[in-house]
């Protein structure tokens, strides 16, 4: 469920089954360094990669591997699935929605082969990242450990 706090905030839910990590753990600087924004990282059990909020889908990738959800707080989140998988050219991906579409949260979004991302020898970690900080007063951490999709993961304070 899309929980609001005092309309100063809300949670975030698990994109997928896994293991989840903070964001720092993630093996690549622009995202451990929080260059594009906090967030949360889920080394995934399966391929199934469900809505962390209730939105709007803003973007999809034409190479499948990053999807954009604009919540009705404007506050825009980046499901960046695996590192440096923009070299598959979308073949690992197949994504179930399209610009435009307005998403609950734990609606399936997309569905992601692992096998094959890891056998082309990329890591298949599964990034969630909020791009415009300037909205956001604090953000939980993580607590490290397995999770089931749906599950909330963090808290989003935003300002005003």
């Amino acid at each position: 469920m899309f929980k609001l706090f005092k309309k100063q905030g809300f949670s975030v839910s698990a994109v997928v089954d896994g293991q989840l990590i903070p964001i720092t753990a993630v093996k690549d600087d622009v995202f451990s360094e929080k260059m594009l924004g906090d967030g949360y990282a889920i080394k995934p059990k399966n391929g199934k990669i469900c809505a962390p909020v209730a939105g709007t889908i803003t973007t999809v990738f034409p190479t499948k591997h990053a999807i954009g959800i604009t919540t009705k707080d404007n506050l825009e989140i980046l499901l960046h699935l695996g590192l440096d998988t923009v070299n598959l050219k979308g073949k690992p991906f197949k994504v179930m929605v399209k610009e435009g579409d307005v998403v609950k949260q734990g609606d399936q979004l997309a569905e992601m082969d692992l096998e094959m991302i890891t056998a082309a020898g990329y890591d298949n970690t599964i990034i969630v990242v909020y791009t415009n900080m300037d909205l956001i007063k604090s953000v939980s951490e993580v607590a490290p450990g397995n999770v089931t999709h749906g599950k909330e993961v963090q808290t989003i304070k935003l300002n005003g």
